[in-house]
């Protein structure tokens, strides 16, 4: 028996794994249409649910990194990210931008380790 816990696992990728109390999963935006702005609003909500699903939450962030395909928009994900993090529990982060995602309407990806509640 395994002690990686896996969900939403397809032949390509889990929605998110957890071992030794760690979560770790990656969330894209939910449409591939829109600006970065909109993108990552709802990305962000998708990855607090994600999160929660997975006994963790936005609070217990530990690592993040975020993937911009113009980093022009740097600022405006900066606003919706400090908005998003609570107050004192900001993880550590790195942002760098990408030629392109996966997608090509994708403007944003955001990886991220969290500790299990």
């Amino acid at each position: 028996m395994s002690d990686i816990q896996r969900a939403g696992t397809t032949p390509r990728y889990s929605d998110y794994t957890v071992h030794n109390g760690i979560v770790y999963c990656v969330e894209v935006p939910p449409m591939a249409g829109g600006d970065t702005a909109t993108q990552t609003a709802a990305l962000l909500t998708s990855l607090e649910a994600l999160l929660n699903r997975a006994g963790s939450g936005k609070d217990r962030l530990l690592m993040a990194t975020l993937y911009l395909v113009d980093i022009d928009d740097y600022d405006a994900v900066n606003a919706l990210w400090d908005a998003w993090v609570p107050p004192g529990t900001a993880p550590a982060r790195a942002c760098v931008e990408v030629g392109r995602l996966a997608d090509a309407g994708w403007k944003v990806e955001i990886a991220v380790q969290a500790a299990t509640a």
